[in-house]
């Protein structure tokens, strides 16, 4: 433990005492391993579930079929901190990670801590076992606590377990496409909060287009338009256009985002997850500029596109087919992936 920081208590570690039954660690070695910085840890099975957070994931599979590399949880909270799970479903391609789901433990929303802050943790991770009924738990060999700073947010496991054996339906942690990760956390005084969160990912998504109709274009007196309400993936959608531009295109482009057409309806820690094409279409040759990306939306993130979609001279220039008899016609191809709901 470290000597206290002036005006930041030393924390002092409440060890968990779960009812489990313990591993050996030799018996798993090839099971899992604490990425570089550490080659011994416990692996252990008790009945009882997290007590900080559980991630439910359905449809896991259409993660990889989406390319979804990395998946962070919402925030949740532990020993007066702020913490988030992450998961990269076909192993951590930066730490070189193959055949295995990488699982890792992360701070979040550190910006209001003060200068020079460190928190030294006790983590265990989840996974179930839905054939037993029981939980699947690795952490650290004897309980040892992890130091967390501003250079180093996250600790966990590169190779948490591997894909064989996650997918082997007689292990039970994969079962019907679905799967259940948890996370418990002891900081100083720990304090349970037992949120969560349900991730669903949607089989064979739909692509829904929408085209608006755009007329008087050089009347436009709004700094911003919207289309008309569409909807895809049982969201509602809005495609937005800045006649003037934005932010670093002002002037010079024409800005255009895709946009959730009422953020406030969506609960506490929701995100959807979208894949999108927003075309200008050539109303004479049909070369339609198309801006591509995928994203996830949320209340604090509801919208995403581009501040510099196409130049105005191209645009106005006659024989491009962006604009004709003053009208412009746009169309936006929006399939939700995926969404994440507050248990």
């Amino acid at each position: 433990m470290v000597d206290a920081i002036d005006g930041f208590a030393e924390p002092v570690c409440e060890r968990p005492q779960p009812q489990c039954t313990c591993i050996t660690t030799n018996s798993v070695r090839n099971f899992a391993a604490m990425g570089n910085e550490i080659d011994r840890f416990t692996l252990s099975i008790s009945g009882a579930p997290p007590t900080h957070y559980t991630v439910k994931i359905n449809s896991f599979s259409l993660l990889l079929k989406n390319s979804v590399e990395k998946y962070e949880s919402g925030d949740f909270e532990a020993g007066g901190y702020k913490w988030k799970l992450v998961l990269y479903p076909a192993g951590n391609k930066s730490k070189n990670v193959k055949e295995h789901i990488s699982v890792y433990l992360a701070m979040a929303n550190t910006s209001s801590l003060q200068l020079g802050w460190e928190v030294y943790a006790v983590f265990r991770l989840f996974l179930l076992d839905q054939n037993k009924d029981n939980f699947l738990i690795l952490q650290d060999a004897m309980g040892a606590e992890r130091r967390f700073h501003r250079l180093k947010l996250e600790w966990g496991f590169d190779e948490f377990i591997p894909i064989k054996a996650f997918n082997d339906a007689s292990n039970g942690f994969l079962l019907e496409d679905t799967c259940v990760f948890g996370a418990e956390v002891f900081v100083c005084k720990e304090r349970s909060t037992g949120k969560g969160e349900c991730l669903s990912m949607i089989k064979d998504a739909p692509s829904i287009k929408h085209v608006w109709r755009i007329e008087n274009f050089s009347k436009l007196r709004s700094e911003c338009c919207d289309s008309q309400v569409f909807n895809s993936g049982d969201q509602k959608w809005k495609i937005q256009l800045y006649p003037k531009g934005r932010r670093h295109g002002t002037g010079t482009h024409l800005a255009m985002y895709l946009a959730l057409a009422d953020s406030t309806t969506l609960t506490a820690g929701s995100k959807i997850y979208a894949e999108f094409t927003v075309r200008l279409l050539d109303q004479v040759q049909a070369r339609h500029i198309a801006g591509k990306a995928d994203f996830w939306f949320s209340a604090s993130n509801p919208e995403s596109g581009w501040a510099r979609y196409v130049s105005f001279a191209y645009f106005n220039k006659p024989g491009n087919g962006c604009l004709v008899k003053d009208v412009c016609l746009v169309e936006a191809e929006v399939t939700v992936h995926g969404i994440s709901n507050a248990l």
